[in-house]
This record gives C-alpha cells, structure tokens and sequence, in this order.
C-alpha cells in the first residue's frame, strides 16, 4: 500500500516538473536618442469615410516612446531556436482593419498559428501580403491580395516559415501598414507604450535573446542569457540610434 502511494506521489511530480521548471524572463526596452519627427498621412483627409474617423490629425507612429524613454513595438525573442512551434494548437491571432489603421500594427505570432484579419470599418478594405518566405505566400492561395468588404467574413491566414516583420498593406487606402513577425516558438513577446516585455515557460538553458525594432534595429540586439529553474532573469535593452 506504501509503496503504491509513493508510486502514485511520483507520478504526479513526473508531471508538474516541467511547469515547475520553466523560467520567467522579463525586461525594459528603453531608446537612446531622438527619434525623427512623425509626419501627418494627408491621404486620409481625401476618403470621405476615413477621413471622418480621425477628428485629430493622423500622425505616422514608427517611434512610440515612454516619458523615460520606454521603446513600444520591439519584438524580442530567443534566438537560435526551430521547430518548437505550438503555434497549431494556439489560441488564434486577431488583427483589425479600424477606423481605417491595422490594429496592431506590429505584432508576432508562431508558425502554423491561424491569424485572422477582420475588418471593423463600414468601407471595403484589401488585404495585401507581402512575404519573404515563399512557402508563406504558397500556404494561403487566394488571400495574399485579397479584397475585403464591410461585414465581410474574417480572412484566416496560416504560415509555415519564420520571418521577421512580413508587411501587410491596404491597396484601397496606401498609408495602412502592418508587420508581422513569425516564429518557430512560443518564446517571444511585443512590448507595448511601457516597453517592458514577459516571455514565461522557458526552458532551463542558456540562450541568446534579441531585440528588434523595425525602424530602429531591424537586425536585432542581441543579449546572451542563461535561464535556470524557477528563477526569473532580467534582461534589459537599450536601443540606440545611429
């Protein structure tokens, strides 16, 4: 009888363990140096139904920056890491088409994970792909420049490779643009107006972690870490401009 409770407490370790063991890795993204002026999009002034949506001019948003300096929009990331992907069994990703901007409009997600575009407006949007991995345009026949209406249904997009910042733009409206950010694990997060990040469930290891922004550090910053268990890291970035 002993010996089968013992075997029954082991056992459920065997199962907790590795939730256990996964680590925490937080941080900061600040900038470094003044970013240029944003400019106002006229264009929309010229579409009678965009051109109501927005009382205030509409400004370009490439930098969004905290009062001390928190940098919004860095996908940050392990580096280095492939077919880890959950992305099939994931909860889906949503993108909108709202009062004539992408909403978000930098945003990341894993491979093979369905990310659905809607579209919020009472006006005709078209959703134009732009992507660099061949294999993401052949995975969605019909949708890689497709038109879509008001009240139309969602448009379900799948993509198979990783690639950094894959640009989607409106060709009714040419100041909407979107980029997203596919990769092969669930490793990764998008800082918002605070510019902090929080990637959980890490594997004790030891890893490099990089930082990206597309205007500001395209390419990435890179930090080299080690994550052990049930310990948080603290990784911070700062991004300088050139």
């Amino acid at each position: 009888m002993q010996r089968s409770i013992a075997m029954l407490i082991a056992a459920g370790l065997a199962v907790i363990a590795p939730h256990a063991q996964a680590g925490v890795i937080t941080g900061t993204i600040r900038l470094k140096g003044t970013p240029p002026r944003e400019v106002e999009i006229t264009e929309i002034k010229g579409d009678l139904f965009c051109g109501k949506q927005h009382t205030e001019p509409l400004m370009t948003r490439h930098y969004i920056v905290g009062p001390h300096r928190e940098l919004a929009n860095v996908v940050v990331m392990l580096k280095g890491i492939s077919g880890k992907s959950t992305g099939a069994s994931a909860p889906p990703a949503i993108m909108d088409q709202k009062n004539c901007e992408y909403v978000p409009q930098i945003m990341a997600i894993q491979t093979n994970q369905k990310l659905l575009v809607k579209n919020s407006d009472a006006t005709m949007h078209n959703v134009h792909l732009n992507p660099t991995a061949r294999s993401n345009e052949s995975a969605n026949p019909g949708k890689v420049n497709a038109a879509q209406p008001a009240n139309a249904p969602d448009l379900v997009y799948t993509f198979p490779a990783p690639e950094n910042f894959m640009k989607f733009e409106c060709d009714v409206h040419p100041w909407m643009f979107a980029w997203v950010t596919v990769v092969d694990h669930p490793y990764f997060d998008v800082t918002g107006s605070n510019g902090t990040f929080r990637i959980k469930d890490v594997p004790p290891g030891k890893y490099t972690l990089t930082a990206m922004h597309r205007k500001a550090a395209p390419k990435g910053i890179d930090k080299e870490i080690e994550v052990k268990e049930e310990e948080p890291v603290k990784a911070d970035f700062v991004i300088e401009l050139k």
